[in-house]
């Protein structure tokens, strides 16, 4: 089995990549955060012609997504529940044979000071309270997409600069660790428990020729899935193509 998430920074200029990669990788699921496309403007025929199964949350300019699957998705839901009247189009979950599929993505906040922050703040708190709802009811359980965390110094190019920044903040890390402490792990540092692991690039500086990257795209996995994990691998050759998303796709594989 092979599960990927990718944030494509608008879904109408990546969707050329995108099907390459989905005929090149073949997963059983991808994820896409950031659409940019109101829902009606989603390309769903196009991916159900290519022989995938999906479904998607759109929002216009901003935010909206996605999850693609070789098999039909059951239970279908959007939306934090704590959140009933948030606009923003950022969680679609699906039950996709036995696995419980949560994609994300999260609450950029802009800065620390900034009204964003403190939307993110209930934002994070309003998804944990569903990841607790949903491990409930479901053993086997992914939650992954773009959480816009850097969870550790060492998914950071420089965490001396990057210290109390927005994205590395400690009362983010903390939100982060929440997560984990509902009894999920983290995929790849369950593969690879320290070094350098990048997922996003800043377009600016030339920081991906640089390799001055964060990680901020992530799997998180229930102990039902953690022991037969086989592999996670981000995917920058994806980054270095002509007119990139600024993220990576990660990938991770079981047995």
């Amino acid at each position: 089995m092979k599960i990927a998430t990718w944030n494509v920074n608008s879904l109408n200029v990546r969707l050329p990549q995108v099907s390459d990669w989905l005929a090149a990788h073949q997963p059983d699921i991808l994820v896409l955060q950031e659409l940019k496309l109101e829902q009606d403007k989603y390309p769903a025929a196009a991916f159900r012609m290519m022989g995938w199964h999906t479904a998607w949350a759109g929002q216009k300019t901003y935010n909206g997504v996605a999850i693609i699957s070789r098999h039909p998705l059951q239970d279908v839901q959007t939306g934090l529940p704590a959140l009933p009247d948030d606009p923003q189009q950022r969680v679609i979950a699906a039950t996709i044979n036995d696995i419980r599929v949560i994609n994300v993505y999260c609450v950029n906040g802009e800065a620390l000071d900034s009204p964003k922050f403190a939307y993110k703040r209930q934002w994070f708190a309003a998804l944990t309270e569903y990841v607790r709802d949903q491990l409930a009811q479901h053993p086997k359980l992914v939650l992954l997409g773009d959480f816009n965390i850097a969870p550790a110094d060492d998914d950071v190019y420089d965490p001396q600069r990057w210290h109390e920044k927005i994205l590395c903040s400690g009362e983010e890390r903390q939100w982060f660790a929440n997560l984990l402490n509902l009894g999920l792990h983290d995929a790849l540092r369950h593969i690879y428990p320290t070094g350098a692991h990048y997922t996003w690039w800043d377009y600016r500086g030339a920081m991906f020729a640089k390799g001055l990257g964060l990680r901020i795209d992530h799997l998180l996995i229930s102990p039902a899935l953690r022991d037969s994990l086989r592999s996670v691998n981000i995917d920058s050759e994806a980054r270095a193509q002509e007119r990139p998303s600024d993220h990576a796709p990660v990938v991770a594989e079981w047995d």
